[in-house]
């Protein structure tokens, strides 16, 4: 898949996505995938043709999801996989629905859109859901005390990190 030179826009890396597929096979047949900063929407689309049931791709640039949609398309995806052009934070905080199984967050770094993101995303969680997140190496976003590291892995460029909700944990109830 060709992409496109966007500001900001830095797609997972192929070993990235190997581990992190790896990590969450258990997790991803039946699943609600939300792809927040899809961006290429390779996580998202990788998702759903590993078994997700659906996904949702949130992007902000207007060309970037256009070509999603393009790309949803010519896959003839469009059942299992909406895309949304919107502010993910901002989306978020409107949205009103079914719970996500499994969150992708991977804003643009210069962005610092970390804690914003995950304020709005943690309400709209199922209660065992997973996030993962992609962070430089030195920035590590914080996420509530009901959130364990599951697994976490770095290169050069990123840190990206799994995490499962403990619905045992304090506050870990899904409320």
């Amino acid at each position: 898949m060709a992409v496109a030179d966007r500001p900001g826009l830095r797609p997972s890396s192929d070993r990235v996505r190997e581990t992190l597929f790896n990590w969450l096979m258990p997790a991803l047949p039946g699943a609600r995938v939300l792809d927040l900063f899809a961006g290429t929407g390779a996580l998202g689309l990788e998702a759903v043709s590993r078994g997700a049931r659906e996904a949702v791709l949130v992007e902000r640039d207007p060309v970037l999801a256009a070509a999603l949609r393009d790309s949803v398309q010519r896959l003839a995806a469009q059942d299992q996989v909406a895309v949304v052009q919107a502010d993910s934070p901002a989306w978020l905080s409107q949205r009103q629905g079914e719970s996500f199984d499994i969150a992708f967050v991977d804003p643009p770094f210069e962005a610092s859109l970390w804690q914003p993101a995950l304020a709005a995303l943690l309400p709209q969680m199922a209660d065992e859901g997973w996030i993962h997140v992609e962070s430089p190496p030195e920035r590590l976003p914080v996420l509530p005390v009901d959130w364990m590291l599951h697994r976490e892995g770095r290169t050069r460029e990123v840190r990206y990190a799994l995490y499962r909700r403990n619905a045992a944990a304090p506050g870990g109830d899904g409320s």
